[in-house]
């Protein structure tokens, strides 16, 4: 804005010098110049000159100081932008996992947990559920009309992309904290994150059976999934399966019939 201003104005300074130079033949344009910096003026047009400097520099001072004012403003609204940005704070689980990664802070470390895989009133979404449960009022025994939370399983008889065998056991969970953060997303078919974006931790893509009466919804469990002490025995409850692309309205390529699909699990500033 200040560069426009300059141009509007030097053009007008330049009218009023010319101008001083051709009514004033006995004085040059220092001698105006010179008058106008004294305070005094040699002549009529001098004067005339004086005044009309006076009052271009000060219009040009009032649109320098609006200015300043201007950026001010948006420097202060910038800058608590960016102390904003600077408190924000991003939570995410990181399923199949005790731990978080090594940037972020564990906030607990739990079992997963969700509706039995054959309930057709099932809860859609999974869990990580503490270790150190709390309780409010409750009665024991499962009495009435109540919905029910049972832990989680890996099925991945036929799946050989994780490095252990896991089929049947118990999947555990990790929340996690990460500061300075504004968005977390899971990404699905990908296993790097896109520009700009950092990554939490990839993984595959798993959910339910698609053949089972139970709603799931889909879930990035870590690449190097980990398993709870002592959960190894075909309970059920909550089934996690390998998710793989079919071809048809999903266009193939870039699809590939029957491959297992990958994910990641990304962050933004």
């Amino acid at each position: 804005m200040v560069k426009t201003v300059w141009k509007m104005k030097i053009p007008l300074l330049t009218l009023i010098l010319t101008t001083a130079l051709e009514e004033t033949k006995t004085e040059s344009c220092r001698d105006v110049l010179q008058g106008y910096l004294s305070g005094q003026s040699s002549c009529a047009q001098g004067m005339y000159q004086h005044e009309a400097l006076k009052r271009e520099f000060k219009s040009f001072t009032n649109v320098i100081e609006q200015s300043m004012a201007e950026f001010k403003d948006k420097v202060k609204v910038e800058m608590q932008i960016i102390k904003d940005d600077s408190n924000k704070s991003i939570v995410y689980t990181r399923w199949g996992k005790k731990a978080c990664p090594t940037h972020a802070e564990l906030i607990l470390s739990g079992f997963t947990g969700g509706s039995w895989y054959g309930h057709s009133g099932a809860a859609a979404e999974p869990l990580c559920l503490p270790r150190d449960p709390e309780w409010s009022f409750y009665k024991d025994g499962t009495d009435g009309a109540k919905a029910y939370v049972y832990g989680a399983e890996y099925e991945t008889h036929s799946f050989s992309g994780f490095k252990k065998t896991l089929a049947e056991h118990d999947v555990p969970c990790a929340v996690c904290l990460v500061r300075n953060r504004s968005v977390v997303n899971m990404f699905p078919a990908s296993k790097t994150c896109r520009k700009g974006w950092t990554l939490e931790y990839n993984g595959y893509l798993m959910a339910g059976h698609h053949d089972q009466t139970a709603g799931t919804t889909y879930t990035c469990v870590d690449s190097n999934p980990e398993a709870l002490h002592g959960g190894h025995l075909n309970h059920n409850g909550y089934l996690l399966y390998p998710v793989e692309a079919r071809c048809g309205s999903l266009k193939c390529p870039p699809y590939t019939e029957g491959r297992e699909l990958v994910c990641a699990v990304c962050s933004k500033i």
